[in-house]
């Protein structure tokens, strides 16, 4: 059987192969997913986001639990970053989620950054698809926690967990800081710590000011490690899901998302095809070299360059 032929039926290695090959950018990657597209869209997309340090990868662990109690299989992408330097990630969510590793019914992946900005590795919304297409009923997806950049995942989760904690300094302030409007629901974890009854009040505050929703973001205390609050947060996961369902916005949110990923890929093609031209006599080094020493202007080399693809 070819690759696509495993995936299909169920061999858990096809996954693994197809997720590199989707990491490393193999064109075999996008052909399998291109054949298998309309398998896709039956997963619940669930982003679990948040500062660093905040037990994003043991309340991913203890949701997956809770999910797998109820009979559903799950599937987890773990983003961690990058090191500039060496390429390398350390991806220490694998430690965190060890004791997921021996369940069948889930599949855990963790990818690095490789430089992406925006909190998700590039590859991570056709890792999503391939979870799909291989029949998983939830996909989690837990992003690297660098606060404000963490905007991306709106455009690939169905749902949004944004996950606080107590004794973060000016609570208020990283709150304020451009994430606010990210999550969907709210969890205080490490709930036994001081401080957590005033994060909440905080959080509730602020989501005072947004009049305009029609959903509400629920705001949970849990102590992930006690297994404490899952119930109620899983509850909240649920309830979002039933409101997108009902009112329409599901199927709004997911189009969206794939208007941006759409955008994205072409956006990534033009810069090929940009990038793509030193066999012509022509290169974009040499564009900069003459803008560098004032023989053209930006403005007018952007110009040129739109002008060659138009061409």
């Amino acid at each position: 059987m070819n690759l696509q032929e495993k995936l299909v039926s169920g061999d858990i290695r096809a996954l693994a192969r197809l997720l590199t090959l989707a990491e490393n950018n193999d064109p075999e990657a996008t052909e399998v997913i291109k054949k298998l597209y309309s398998r896709t869209g039956n997963a619940y997309v669930v982003g679990i986001t948040g500062p660093p340090g905040a037990g994003k990868s043991t309340l991913v662990d203890k949701l997956a639990k809770e999910l797998r109690s109820q009979g559903k299989t799950i599937g987890i992408i773990a983003v961690d970053p990058t090191s500039p330097f060496t390429g390398g990630a350390i991806l220490g969510d694998r430690i965190r989620m060890q004791d997921l590793y021996t369940d069948p019914g889930v599949f855990i992946r963790s990818m690095g950054t490789r430089g992406h900005l925006g909190g998700l590795s590039k590859a991570t919304q056709a890792a999503v698809r391939a979870m799909d297409i291989f029949g998983k009923d939830y996909i989690f997806i837990e992003t690297v926690g660098v606060g404000q950049s963490e905007v991306d995942i709106v455009k690939t989760a169905d749902s949004v967990v944004m996950v606080m904690m107590p004794g973060l300094g000016d609570d208020i302030q990283a709150i304020k800081a451009g994430i606010m409007e990210i999550g969907d629901i709210f969890a205080i974890n490490k709930a036994d710590r001081d401080g957590a009854d005033r994060t909440k009040i905080e959080i509730e505050m602020m989501l005072d000011f947004n009049e305009t929703k029609d959903w509400r973001p629920p705001v949970s205390k849990v102590i992930a490690v006690d297994n404490s609050g899952i119930n109620e947060l899983m509850n909240n996961i649920l309830l979002h899901r039933n409101y997108l369902q009902e009112s329409g916005e599901l199927e709004k949110r997911r189009s969206r998302s794939i208007r941006e990923e759409l955008l994205s890929l072409v956006r990534e093609k033009v810069l090929e095809l940009i990038l793509d031209q030193s066999g012509k006599g022509y290169s974009v080094e040499s564009l900069v070299a003459r803008i560098v020493s004032r023989d053209i202007d930006i403005y007018t080399a952007a110009e040129d360059i739109l002008n060659r693809i138009k061409n």
